[in-house]
């Protein structure tokens, strides 16, 4: 369960710098919906079509196995060269920078349905937990106060502000492969996909979905955000004990992502995965949450 002791921050500085961020945020945020609709002229090849659900899937992982468990709440070890391969695909999926992304999402956590908190449905509204979080001018700037343990390493610190690099290699080289419509669909449609498919966790997953745990919040788990999000759906679970590895605390809550880095770990690319522990499944529908497991610290 989340600290509501901790007072609200200060918002960082959004001045005229961060208001051009933002217009210039929002009209490569349109500008790929709409370009989606070019495929009227650039057709939908079989090609293509293969490489979105690839992009789909892969950056979907990225986003959830890397820039999530691992940037965010560290639930797993891996090597330095594997946590840059994350923080690049991580990077491809349009959603800013691995220190920004880590540092917005643990001021989630220790707000979360709080004043302070970025994405908050019951304090915002649907549009800015689902999209105005990423490109308002308020939320700019990384607070590199949450993420000292992740700025000690300058290829990620470099990757923050060029976080558009590996998204601008990767669409090149989907018209490589397959000419306008990989550019199009490949990368234009599975892009979008992949922009809502994990928008809906700070959105929907707040609003829809059952509570197994009393977490202070409104967190819900939802089967079926759990299968769009390759496991992020279990959201409630989450909020309950952050530091799991795996989001799906039961057999039957399907969770993708938990099952990936099983695999990765197999082979040695990733390690000392986490899970909670019986005590933390034990407190289900209790009521309350021992303080023992609430924390303002989120990693």
């Amino acid at each position: 369960m989340e600290s509501t002791a901790l007072p609200a921050p200060l918002e960082l500085p959004s001045g005229r710098r961060n208001r051009v961020t933002e217009r210039i945020s929002l009209f490569i945020f349109w500008g790929i919906h709409v370009a989606c609709l070019s495929a009227i002229w650039t057709g939908v090849s079989a090609r293509a079509v293969a490489i979105a659900i690839a992009l789909y899937w892969l950056r979907m992982f990225a986003i959830t196995g890397g820039y999530h468990r691992y940037f965010s709440h560290r639930t797993y070890k891996t090597s330095r060269w594997f946590q840059f391969a994350l923080a690049w695909l991580g990077a491809s999926s349009v959603q800013k920078g691995p220190l920004w992304w880590a540092a917005t999402h643990r001021r989630h956590h220790r707000y979360s349905d709080l004043p302070g908190d970025v994405h908050s449905p019951r304090l915002h509204g649907f549009w800015q937990s689902h999209v105005g979080w990423i490109v308002g001018a308020k939320h700019v700037d990384t607070d590199m106060q949450l993420v000292k343990d992740l700025a000690r390493y300058p290829e990620l610190v470099w990757l923050n502000p060029f976080h558009w690099v590996p998204p601008v290699l990767l669409a090149a080289l989907c018209y490589l492969i397959a000419g306008g419509s990989g550019l199009v669909v490949g990368f234009g449609w599975s892009t979008v996909a992949l922009w809502h498919g994990t928008f809906t966790i700070n959105s929907l997953s707040h609003l829809f979905g059952r509570q197994r745990f009393v977490t202070g919040d409104d967190s819900r788990n939802n089967w079926l955000l759990a299968l769009i999000t390759m496991g992020e759906g279990w959201h409630n679970n989450h909020h309950h004990y952050m530091k799991s590895v795996n989001q799906g605390f039961y057999w039957w809550e399907i969770d993708m992502s938990y099952y990936l880095l099983r695999g990765l770990a197999a082979v040695g690319l990733v390690w000392d995965l986490r899970r909670p522990p019986v005590r933390v499944l034990a407190q289900a529908n209790e009521g309350t949450t021992p303080a023992a497991t609430a924390t303002a610290s989120v990693f």
